[in-house]
């Protein structure tokens, strides 16, 4: 199935344009873009630099996709943007590539959702099935696990970390790494709990919810060091898949610390 290039489309003859891909009224296509197959840019959608859009993704009216990244560091160096299938892309949506100070690439995985105005800053690297609702930001060098879930105009801080299965409220500030299963809230945000409800949608069984929550009351207890309870926490609840998952996390390298709950007490 050859592609469809609407009249009014401004498409370099240099870009690879896959089966099926749909280029709508208006829209500008770059000479290093390639659009996958049965990708859709349904109008005055802009795709520059060294930018690849997987098979079947959308993407909605003035997203701005591949442009240079808002880095003053930024030299013009050949990054790149990557981005998976199936991902739904609204508008005003904007995704920079990387930056040779962060690995030359920006990667967003597949099945994402994509609301209006999200941004994907430079030398970001996303899992499969991410949300960022509308607003939703990222700054440079954001990790983000498969199924992390953003609140409307949320904002996080450059080199943070968000787990797998992570909920980010809507309008908090993230500062620091948010553990896989995590809930945070606030202006400056704190972790607030585990998301229970993210966990019953992804169909993870009771017996490992009941023991993902032990092992988070334990951890973040009030009683010893934080390095103690880690150990106890892998002492009784190791063996467990997700307590296991967040435990790789908090023992991982990072660049930020640990987003905790706030203490009783308003500490």
């Amino acid at each position: 199935m050859t592609a469809t290039i609407h009249p009014s489309a401004v498409v370099d003859p240099a870009a690879r344009i896959g089966e099926g891909a749909v280029i709508g009224p208006f829209c500008v296509v770059g000479p290093d873009v390639e659009l996958g197959a049965g990708v859709k840019l349904l109008s005055h959608v802009v795709v520059e630099g060294r930018t690849t859009v997987g098979d079947g993704t959308v993407i909605f009216p003035f997203a701005s996709i591949g442009h240079r990244p808002q880095d003053l560091k930024y030299k013009g160096e050949p990054s790149r943007l990557e981005i998976g299938r199936n991902n739904t892309i609204r508008e005003h949506v904007t995704m920079n590539p990387g930056t040779e100070g962060g690995g030359m690439l920006t990667k967003v995985g597949d099945n994402g959702l994509f609301m209006m105005g999200a941004h994907v800053a430079h030398d970001c690297i996303l899992g499969n099935h991410v949300i960022m609702a509308n607003n939703a930001t990222l700054a440079g060098h954001v990790v983000v696990g498969d199924h992390a879930f953003f609140g409307g105009l949320s904002a996080v801080h450059q080199f943070v970390r968000i787990g797998a299965h992570a909920m980010i409220g809507g309008m908090s500030g993230v500062e620091n790494d948010v553990i896989p299963f995590g809930l945070v809230m606030g202006e400056r945000a704190r972790l607030a709990g585990l998301n229970l409800v993210g966990l019953e949608r992804r169909g993870f069984s009771k017996d490992d919810v009941r023991g993902l929550r032990a092992a988070y009351r334990l951890l973040f207890a009030s009683e010893g060091t934080f390095a103690d309870r880690i150990e106890e926490v892998e002492r009784q609840y190791g063996e467990q898949g997700l307590v296991a998952d967040v435990l790789g996390f908090i023992r991982s390298k990072a660049s930020r610390s640990l987003c905790q709950p706030r203490m009783e007490g308003g500490g």
